[in-house]
């Protein structure tokens, strides 16, 4: 369908970008379509695993709002990538140029627009990012995951489509995995997920809640987390003092796995955990990151709905966790209810759905 069309991914910054960036290259390519990575400098000298003919590395660079000396180097490094951009694009001739949002997107976008090529931002949060709001009126169309699509002007708002967030294939699989509850014996398997900003949070409170747990329930958990390097220690003693049966590590390669596998899941709300959570249809206990800008984690948390026990930082102790768990957990009836209720948003075809928009786009 796509013949031998050209596509140029722009993404960067974190996994919540690359990996949606990943999954629409690969339905793309799918449809015969050509792929070319465009992201910051530091980010393309480590996307070997991409699914790109070619890498462009592009000047770009974030600043903290309030902060005149990192405005003026990132107002800098967005010209300079920008001009990049164009240099590319103008020996490549890409047919459409897709955004995943983050300031490495801004450069192709902007140099997109400039060259007048056709080009998609999708935005993978509930409330649409700031580098995407200075973007979204320079762009050709505008996807988004969610239905609620909070920061975004009328004008935006008037053209967006929700088509979801895509996400890699083993995740996508789970969709066809059906839950199951606990029982009232045998195993309980946790999954405590941290999330790449303010993790040390999760990574500590969460196995001193656990440890508090009556000796019944504790004895039955089997707790998968993720905690961060300087963690690990504390994670590993308060568990092994409580006779918990836990496996720590900063990251699990076969995290699709886990979350198959799991009854419960704690962690942040990020885009990206709160789709995959979604597909899975894995029930949740999320902690959004109380310092994300415009709460951007809690508004993905509450497209939830009742699939999810939203606890804010402000709230969070080691005894509201606790209580939290303890009575999920005792509550196998509830706990499928959230399974549905979280599935229920799910669109596990997004890859799909962002890939239409795209060939539309193009023309």
């Amino acid at each position: 369908m796509g013949g031998s069309k050209l596509a140029v991914v722009a993404a960067g910054g974190t996994g919540g970008h690359l990996f949606p960036a990943e999954a629409l290259a690969r339905a793309l390519i799918a449809r015969g379509w050509r792929i070319v990575l465009a992201s910051d400098e530091r980010v393309a000298q480590h996307a070997g695993a991409f699914p790109a003919e070619d890498h462009i590395a592009l000047s770009a660079r974030t600043f903290r709002p309030g902060d005149p000396v990192g405005m003026a180097l990132a107002a800098l490094a967005l010209v300079q990538g920008t001009l990049q951009a164009r240099a590319a694009f103008a020996r490549l001739k890409p047919d459409v140029v897709v955004g995943f949002g983050g300031y490495p997107s801004a450069p192709s976008i902007l140099a997109a627009a400039s060259l007048g090529l056709r080009s998609v931002i999708h935005e993978q949060n509930a409330v649409m990012g700031r580098a995407n709001r200075f973007l979204a009126p320079f762009v050709t169309d505008v996807a988004c995951a969610f239905p609620t699509f909070g920061k975004a002007s009328a004008k935006v708002q008037a053209k967006v489509q929700v088509v979801g967030n895509p996400v890699r294939p083993a995740i996508r699989a789970l969709y066809d995995t059906p839950y199951q509850p606990p029982g009232d014996s045998g195993l309980i398997h946790l999954l405590v997920t941290g999330g790449s900003q303010g993790a040390r949070l999760l990574s500590e409170l969460t196995p001193a809640a656990i440890a508090t747990l009556p000796d019944a329930l504790r004895m039955r958990l089997k707790v998968w987390q993720q905690a961060r390097p300087d963690s690990m220690e504390t994670a590993r003693r308060i568990y092994g003092e409580a006779l918990v049966d836990a496996e720590v590590a900063p990251f699990f390669r076969d995290i699709a796995a886990r979350l198959g596998a799991a009854q419960l899941v704690i962690g942040r709300s990020g885009s990206g955990t709160v789709n995959e959570i979604a597909i899975a249809g894995r029930p949740s206990i999320l902690v959004p990151l109380a310092i994300a800008l415009d709460d951007d984690q809690g508004q993905n948390a509450k497209a939830l709905g009742e699939g999810a026990v939203v606890i804010r930082e402000s709230a969070l102790t080691v005894q509201s966790m606790a209580e939290a768990l303890q009575t999920l957990l005792t509550d196998p009836a509830r706990l499928a209810a959230m399974s549905a209720a979280a599935r229920a948003i799910a669109k596990p075809d997004a890859a799909e759905r962002l890939a239409d928009v795209v060939e539309r786009t193009a023309g």
